[in-house]
């Protein structure tokens, strides 16, 4: 994972940044009248943008989300401690694209994410991608809030999942047909910005087992999490830490692919 501190060294990384920033909370920030939980969420078509971004930019897309998501917050007036998980979540939310595009082994469609070949196949690649950039961003958020003693896992998980996955799934592919070819052409892609010695290089089958592990952990922790333990509770929290643990090991074991892929 030493490429989300070493693309600070890139100028045009750090513009994908405030790009990913800017545009996410400006699509955040009129929807926020739609509230869903008061202080905490609301509809949030934008949800699509940390995926998509994700894929393209890599490490800036999660910086970008992350702090796209702090500036919806201040200026949406839902900034507080919760604002903790926000920020956390939606760094994940925007990183998890970046490490899964191409290491799903049989489920990986192995062409660029441009839905112009193969488009059913990446169409279930991406679906996969956007449901484990969703859930993990929900448990993250989920479970600083519950530990906070703001709202219960089992309330605000639920809510997340459904509220990124469907803005994901359904806003995701038709955007990245129209944009990927465009932000190609510009050699705006993270494997056209990062230096070979700041992408994190893995072996197939260990990029396959990290790329699964961030895609089941997830969904493991929100099952766990919302039928066996109590709001706040110890085994929730201790629970939700180890799992974090094992989260952030698929993280830092895997590597990308769409560098190899974008090559081929």
């Amino acid at each position: 994972m030493r490429e989300i501190l070493t693309m600070w060294r890139d100028t045009r990384m750090i513009m994908l940044v405030a790009v990913v920033a800017a545009v996410y909370a400006a699509v955040l920030l009129p929807f926020k009248v739609f509230t869903i939980l008061p202080g905490l969420t609301s509809v949030r078509p934008a949800n699509v943008f940390p995926v998509i971004f994700g894929i393209m930019f890599g490490p800036a897309a999660a910086w970008g989300a992350a702090i796209g998501n702090l500036i919806g917050d201040v200026f949406g007036g839902t900034f507080g401690p919760g604002s903790i998980g926000g920020f956390l979540g939606n760094f994940f939310f925007g990183y998890v694209g970046y490490k899964m595009w191409g290491n799903l082994g049989p489920l990986s469609s192995g062409v660029e994410p441009d839905f112009r070949s193969k488009p059913f196949r990446q169409l279930v690649e991406y679906a996969i991608v956007a449901v484990a950039a969703s859930t993990a961003c929900a448990a993250i958020i989920a479970w600083v809030v519950d530990a906070l003693g703001l709202v219960p896992f089992s309330v605000l998980a639920p809510i997340i999942v459904t509220n990124n996955t469907i803005a994901a799934v359904i806003l995701g592919p038709p955007l990245l047909y129209l944009t990927y070819p465009r932000i190609k052409d510009m050699g705006l892609l993270y494997t056209d910005l990062l230096r070979d010695e700041d992408v994190t290089v893995s072996t197939p089958s260990r990029s396959q087992l990290a790329a699964f592990a961030l895609l089941l952990t997830p969904l493991v922790w929100i099952g766990v999490g919302i039928s066996l333990f109590g709001p706040s509770s110890t085994p929730q929290i201790a629970v939700g830490a180890l799992l974090m643990v094992v989260f952030l090991a698929g993280a830092a074991l895997g590597g990308e692919r769409l560098s190899s892929i974008v090559g081929a």
